[in-house]
């Protein structure tokens, strides 16, 4: 009982220190493992035992025979299942040929680099030496994620980095899986008909399972056949279910199933799909928590040891300094990625629990099956894992900037509230090279944002899932202009400091436009333009203009035209390059002493007659 207390205590810890230290929480996890595993067991125990010993010995233990292996299985089962469910097809397309490269032609050079490399250093058989590369093809959004949210990038090399660490964890898993039951079907490693019929099982039963069974329970949510208060638990056991299903029809086939099974579900319009994965979010975390412990305390002394040779450094720094970069190069060439956007993606491929898991799994069955060189398969993916989060986590942000990846500026606009008005003003941004993200939780303003083709996502503004969007890194100004005043202040207050470094502002509310008095500093485009004049303005006249600037009193008359005439709004100043500048409720504090400068407005053209009169 102390021992599984201590787990979860001891992995909800190290997700708040990776939290506060903002670093991959994988690093912390392995190393807390590794201390009350095999460190504990060597230097501090008297009687030579671990203070968390994952497999019953006869004395102590959590797991008897080989229930840990059972409980891994599962777990890893619901984490790619939560990550199938955040793959979406229209967020895959727009990434573009390199993610589909990159998972593809990346994973080849990777698996097969990898393999021969193994081979030839520490003369492991081809079958083990191809297991070792099919499990550290994944790179995983769990250990990239921390990485990149704490660094302001090109939302291009970050949308790269993120989907493919979503996209090549079940490729990974899959690879693994197929070059095991290889090894197992065939000892001699003989390509007969045995092994080709075990591949077509596996690829068979997991697709059809994860398929079928993924519209069974959206059927079953969307038709209300199941209450409310049991739409997790029962989905829970629904994947559970499939996963042992297809194992039952076809060995090793279930990871295949869940993955299929998320990937359906994420795409299909299914109901309360937010809450589940919400839910299966927080059941990875504490899965994730709970399993790299474990892992990483299974791991004896005497496997550590066999590492410790100039074999494994060697191995570490072929794998990451030489396949990577490769495999990167290869697949983003003739891509519009600048040279030091694909420096920079080398660096970064961190390995996560996908990799760890399996290998765990794996390494054990094949130890007991007496594969000779088995002992190595552990060891050597628990390395590269440790490695190559250790190294990203503290070397990113400063190779970043090496390279100069690392944005200095944030210029990015995130756009509370999708309505008409928003969309007409991002689309007009985008055209006007700024990165534009409007959030809202309106479906339909989403879908007709995205239909203009403007980033758009469906969140609830008092969520937590903003804070975690790698891709709003390059987002440094705010604007909030939703119809509830109250909404627009909350948006401020919560987000002004992560997305409004460079400027955060909101729409006057009724009760300030009727009183200049009380002007708010963060007041965007007029004192006397609330939601209401914006949205009837938009209306009327739905376009952005522009017109030429000569002088600060020449702005001045204009910003009297439009104080008189409800429908004309001032929006921007548009300087000599093309950069725009917010206009604030403090119309006249701004700089206008440039040439080829240029008021943009909403609304009606300008009476030009009436301009030069003034």
């Amino acid at each position: 009982m102390l021992e599984l207390a201590g787990i979860i205590i001891l992995g909800i810890l190290a997700q708040w220190v990776a939290w506060k230290l903002k670093i991959p929480a994988i690093l912390p996890l392995i190393l807390i493992g590794l201390f009350v595993g095999p460190v504990a067991a060597e230097f501090l125990s008297e009687d030579g035992t671990k203070w968390i010993e994952p497999i019953w010995n006869g004395k102590k233990g959590l797991f008897p025979g080989e229930s840990l292996y059972y409980f891994v299985s599962l777990a890893i089962s619901i984490i790619l299942f939560e990550g199938g469910l955040t793959l979406k097809r229209s967020e895959i397309k727009n990434v573009g040929p390199v993610i589909t490269k990159l998972i593809t032609l990346g994973s080849a050079v990777t698996f097969f680099g990898a393999g021969i490399v193994a081979h030839f250093i520490f003369n492991l058989n081809w079958d083990l030496s191809f297991l070792f590369s099919g499990l550290i093809i994944v790179t995983g959004p769990t250990v990239i994620t921390p990485i990149l949210r704490n660094i302001p990038l090109k939302k291009d090399v970050s949308t790269v980095l993120k989907w493919e660490g979503i996209l090549i964890d079940p490729i990974g898993a899959l690879v693994a899986v197929l070059v095991f039951e290889f090894i197992s079907v065939e000892g001699d490693s003989g390509f007969t008909k045995t092994v080709l019929l075990e591949f077509g099982k596996i690829i068979l039963f997991g697709t059809t399972f994860g398929f079928t069974f993924a519209h069974a329970l959206a059927f079953a949510i969307n038709k209300k056949l199941i209450p409310h208060y049991l739409l997790n638990v029962v989905s829970l056991s629904a994947v559970l279910l499939v996963f042992v299903e297809s194992e039952i029809f076809a060995h090793e086939s279930g990871l295949l199933a869940v993955v299929v099974m998320g990937m359906v579900l994420g795409n299909g319009k299914l109901e309360n799909l937010k809450e589940l994965l919400y839910f299966k979010e927080s059941l990875s975390v504490l899965l994730i928590s709970i399993l790299f412990i474990l892992l990483a305390a299974n791991i004896n002394i005497e496997d550590l040891m066999l590492l410790y040779t100039w074999k494994t450094a060697a191995l570490f720094a072929v794998v990451v300094f030489i396949i990577r970069p490769l495999a990167v190069f290869l697949s983003t060439s003739g891509s519009k990625l600048k040279l030091n956007e694909k420096l920079f993606v080398s660096w970064v491929g961190p390995r996560g629990i996908v990799a760890a898991g399996i290998a765990s799994l794996f390494g054990s069955k094949l130890l007991k099956q007496g594969v000779e060189g088995a002992e190595y398969i552990t060891p050597l993916v628990f390395m590269i894992v440790l490695g190559t989060v250790l190294l990203n986590a503290t070397t990113a942000r400063l190779f970043a900037k090496i390279v100069g990846v690392f944005l200095t500026q944030s210029n990015g606009i995130l756009i509370v509230g999708a309505s008409k008005v928003s969309r007409l003003l991002g689309h007009y941004l985008e055209s006007n090279g700024r990165h534009v993200v409007l959030i809202d939780s309106n479906q339909s303003n989403i879908d007709k944002a995205k239909e203009l083709g403007l980033e758009a996502i469906n969140t609830n503004i008092y969520s937590e899932t903003l804070t975690d969007n790698i891709e709003l890194n390059d987002v440094g100004y705010l604007m909030a202009m939703t119809g509830n005043s109250d909404i627009n202040k909350y948006a401020i207050n919560k987000f002004s400091k992560q997305f409004g470094e460079n400027g955060s502002f909101r729409l006057v509310s009724p009760v300030e436009m009727n009183s200049p008095e009380n002007n708010p500093k963060e007041g965007l485009f007029s004192h006397t333009d609330d939601y209401n004049r914006l949205t009837e303005v938009t209306r009327k006249f739905p376009s952005i203009q522009e017109i030429d600037l000569e002088s600060m009193s020449h702005y001045g008359s204009l910003i009297d035209i439009t104080n008189n005439d409800k429908d004309i709004i001032p929006l921007f100043i548009k300087d000599n390059k093309g950069e725009l500048h917010i206009i604030s409720s403090y119309n006249m504090d701004v700089d206008v002493t440039g040439e080829n400068l240029k008021l943009v407005y909403l609304g009606k053209p300008f009476d030009v007659e009436e301009v030069e009169k003034d």
